[in-house]
């Protein structure tokens, strides 16, 4: 793969608030005192360039996917920067979801009843969480499963959300795949983007392969995934607010 000459803007987010007011302004008003002290970490500048960037990847596994009626299941989060991935620093966390495993989820992640019944409820774990991602920007394999469970389960736990910056390593890939390949002339040469899915993707810049379905594992290999991305895509000043979310 070569480092493609890229065009502007590469993702369509200019809906994305400016994340260190926006903090100022959660901090302010959040309840929960977890919840303030997060906030008052704060957040970089947009302007910061990637090469300077502590993030954290992060990844959920969950009773299902819908985020209204499933619950998170365990919680896999490894920080890193583009220079060095802190396998020392990782967390790992079974959680409670209070309600019986689908057969079908359990063959997915492997975790069963017997594990989550001793496990802590979220809340017992959430303050050594928001510790592990404060003033880090949070780098998932698609953002509406770690975005929309959290809110969710905080919602439900203390009657409020929560709101933090993602960088998409799916959204990313692909971006890059509809510019690479998408369009008329490579659909007539029978080209077309390819799949965005977590090994997928990291195949194409030769990272190796991991069992899938493990919190911990999947967000190391978002972490790789990132690494790599910004390595045959990106100059290392850009500033961070081109691809957050």
């Amino acid at each position: 793969m070569t480092k493609e000459k890229r065009q502007r803007p590469l993702l369509a987010n200019t809906n994305t608030p400016d994340w260190p007011t926006f903090f100022a302004t959660l901090a302010g008003q959040a309840k929960d005192s977890r919840l303030q002290q997060y906030y008052s970490a704060g957040m970089i500048s947009g302007e910061t360039p990637l090469k300077d960037v502590p993030f954290v990847a992060l990844d959920f596994e969950t009773t299902g996917l819908d985020p209204k009626t499933d619950e998170i299941i365990s919680i896999g989060l490894v920080p890193f920067s583009l220079q060095r991935i802190r396998c020392r620093e990782s967390a790992h966390w079974v959680v409670n979801p209070h309600r019986p495993l689908d057969e079908e989820s359990v063959v997915i992640h492997g975790i069963t009843d017997s594990d989550v019944s001793g496990a802590p409820d979220l809340l017992r774990i959430l303050e050594r969480v928001l510790d592990a991602l404060a003033g880090k920007i949070v780098v998932v394999h698609y953002q509406k499963i770690e975005r929309e469970f959290m809110n969710s389960a905080l919602k439900a736990r203390l009657s409020e959300g929560i709101h933090f910056p993602v960088i998409d390593t799916l959204a990313l890939e692909s971006a890059f795949q509809h510019r690479q390949l998408g369009g008329f002339w490579n659909r007539l040469q029978g080209k077309k983007p390819g799949s965005v899915r977590l090994g997928k993707a990291r195949q194409r810049y030769g990272l190796p392969t991991y069992q899938p379905h493990h919190a911990l594992t999947d967000a190391l290999a978002t972490a790789e995934l990132l690494q790599a991305q910004i390595a045959y895509h990106f100059d290392p000043d850009t500033p961070v607010s081109e691809i957050w979310l």
